[in-house]
């Protein structure tokens, strides 16, 4: 349904796309991993034809988005970082608005409206109530909704649950989930490895215009060094005895003096954890808290490019800002 191949993208003397490869089948959800300024909106916009490749061939759907970007735009729905719903519209007038952009009768945009709020639980709202009063979570499922009006056989999510609290960010996954199970193709950009986890078939990472890995999420987890183990020592706890009993199990063991917190690689999983804490018990170190669990993006990141996310600040769209920067949905209706 997507195929992106050697798809580059310059602004001056700056490289925003470096020959990205990435193919994503029908039916699947497909996580796009990277830190800001990675490169995922720059594809994002290509893909939507807000954007021309300089170099590479991609297709949506079938067509080319150089040549027949009308027929794209035809098959493809769009939710960008921010909910792009007009706030002094309520909930079914804003779906019905989107129906009659993409040419449907007023009647049809209406019974559409009303069946897209009844799938993603906006029905019980009422039709008084502007969307501008919605919660995050509300509003980002109204967004989504609408990208979906006209049936799209392929939906781009761009970084969707951005800004979001952790109920909004469950309300969000809940829908995006509800999209894979009717077969949608999805293309969903992210920060969040827990996000990808959850959602996507499989994970694309991309660092500096190019992806670096590919895989499911439990494939890229292994290759940051699979599960982390965390302790956070007692007060009155000696960090140095404590860092020295778990180098003894994990040599990769670093403490964090403030947190008073040791972190370590977790190689032989459940077992090098019991191991660690039974060193830290046999040198007489008492410890607050203990767990064992699976990586952050940045120790993803840290173990592929040898740098953690948080160190590029700049977003691909600041860092390559040439105009197009007022993306919404109505730029992308055919």
């Amino acid at each position: 349904m997507i195929t992106i191949d050697g798809l580059t993208k310059r602004f001056g003397d700056f490289q925003a796309l470096a020959g990205v490869d990435l193919t994503v089948p029908e039916g699947s959800v497909q996580g796009l991993l990277g830190p800001n300024g990675a490169g995922k909106t720059t594809t994002v916009r290509v893909l939507t034809t807000l954007l021309e490749p300089d170099e590479g061939k991609v297709l949506v759907a079938g067509h080319d988005v150089r040549t027949q970007g009308h027929e794209v735009r035809r098959n493809l729905g769009v939710s960008g970082q921010y909910a792009a719903v007009d706030d002094k519209l309520s909930g079914y007038e804003n779906l019905t608005m989107v129906g009659e952009l993409y040419g449907m009768r007023r009647r049809d945009a209406r019974a559409r409206a009303r069946e897209l709020l009844r799938d993603f639980r906006l029905d019980d709202v009422s039709d008084s109530k502007r969307a501008g009063t919605y919660s995050g979570g509300m509003r980002r499922r109204l967004d989504l909704a609408g990208a979906i009006v006209a049936r799209p056989p392929v939906v781009i999510l761009d970084e969707p649950t951005t800004g979001l609290d952790p109920r909004g960010r469950r309300d969000t996954w809940d829908a995006i989930e509800s999209l894979a199970t009717a077969g949608t193709t999805v293309l969903l950009t992210t920060q969040y490895l827990e996000e990808a986890d959850q959602l996507a078939d499989s994970i694309a990472v991309i660092d500096a215009g190019r992806i670096i890995a590919e895989g499911t999420a439990t494939e890229l987890k292994a290759r940051a060094g699979g599960a982390w183990i965390d302790v956070v020592l007692s007060p009155g706890a000696d960090g140095e005895r404590a860092l020295a009993a778990a180098r003894r199990i994990a040599r990769s063991a670093r403490l964090d003096e403030r947190a008073r917190r040791i972190t370590a690689r977790a190689s032989g999983g459940p077992e090098a954890f019991r191991l660690l804490l039974a060193a830290l018990a046999d040198d007489g170190v008492d410890v607050a808290e203990a767990a064992l669990r699976q990586p952050t993006l940045d120790e993803v990141f840290l173990r592929l490019t040898g740098s953690p996310a948080s160190e590029n600040e700049a977003s691909d769209e600041e860092a390559a800002d040439d105009g197009t920067a007022g993306e919404n949905r109505e730029e992308v209706v055919a």
